[in-house]
């Protein structure tokens, strides 16, 4: 078989340092990413049962962290520093420090804990990437790097509070309700938040154009008029009055399925797209619709 011409992660993974290179290999290399040194020696038998499962764990955490070996035979004077008195023991350093170390060949699941715990939260890195393009003036990437935060952490505060503000900004006070309905209940509390919440609550109202009068005296008369709901649920779609125009919806839902193929569901299932903003009003309505579809 023809070796593969190109360098695989797998090529540049574990690497056994020494005196000479132990500042590049862990002091430097860990203020880019978490790095872990295994203390080991050729005649320990539980460092021969860690080592292949700190080396996997590496491979499948595609670079997320670095593992470093020091043999303490050949490197005693980086064992003394470190004053290894037992191996295994493996250190992790985080920005150029030691900030933990565990002795003996931990079973699998205690290494991932281990990692995870001292690995950097994505959700966050994405939203620092986020308040960094705001800083920069850059609105809609800012708004679409904190909706992946979100997608990342759902109880992430901050970035539901940034994703409020900017849909507000950028004229969908409906959008910024749904990121509000979400906030931890300790966010709902902060005076701050608080604010900001009847500031767009005001905004929501202010968007909301009062239907034609002469829809609302037909379906008063007739609450069979489809035609007349589909006509007031179109309004309401054009104002974004999503509440208003699924309630006119589901009712046709319920009453025909027939009615326009189906217009009742199918406008329903445009509408949850169009409200994506708010999933907790999209969910809402999504059981909803699944009760009438069951029953009808």
């Amino acid at each position: 078989m023809t070796a593969s011409p190109f360098l695989s992660f797998r090529d540049i993974m574990s690497i056994d340092t020494n005196i000479q290179n132990f500042q590049a290999d862990v002091i430097d290399a860990s203020m880019d990413t978490l790095v872990l040194v295994d203390f080991w020696a050729e005649w320990c038998g539980p460092c021969k049962a860690l080592g292949p499962i700190l080396e996997s764990l590496e491979a499948e955490y595609n670079g997320r962290f670095k593992l470093v070996k020091v043999n303490t035979e050949t490197e005693q004077q980086i064992a003394q520093h470190f004053q290894i008195r037992s191996i295994p023991t493996v250190y992790a350093f985080v920005n150029g420090q030691p900030a933990d170390q565990f002795q003996g060949a931990l079973p699998e699941g205690q290494l991932r804990e281990f990692i995870n715990r001292l690995l950097p939260n994505p959700a966050e890195a994405e939203f620092e990437r986020a308040v960094a393009a705001l800083n920069q003036g850059d609105q809609p990437g800012a708004l679409e790097l904190a909706k992946s935060t979100v997608a990342l952490d759902p109880a992430h505060d901050s970035a539901r509070l940034l994703i409020a503000q900017l849909e507000l900004g950028a004229g969908d006070p409906g959008a910024a309700q749904g990121q509000i309905d979400l906030l931890s209940e300790q966010a709902k509390a902060n005076p701050q938040v608080a604010e900001l919440a009847a500031k767009i609550a005001e905004a929501v109202d202010a968007t909301k154009v009062p239907p034609p009068p002469a829809l609302l005296e037909r379906i008063a008369a007739n609450g069979a008029d489809l035609a007349a709901r589909l006509e007031l649920a179109e309004h309401f779609i054009e104002h974004k009055m999503w509440p208003e125009a699924l309630a006119q919806l589901i009712e046709i839902v319920a009453t025909d399925r027939e009615f326009q193929e189906d217009i009742g569901r199918r406008r329903m299932v445009e509408v949850f797209k169009l409200a994506a903003g708010q999933p907790a009003l999209v969910s809402e309505w999504r059981r909803k619709l699944g009760a009438v579809l069951n029953v009808v």
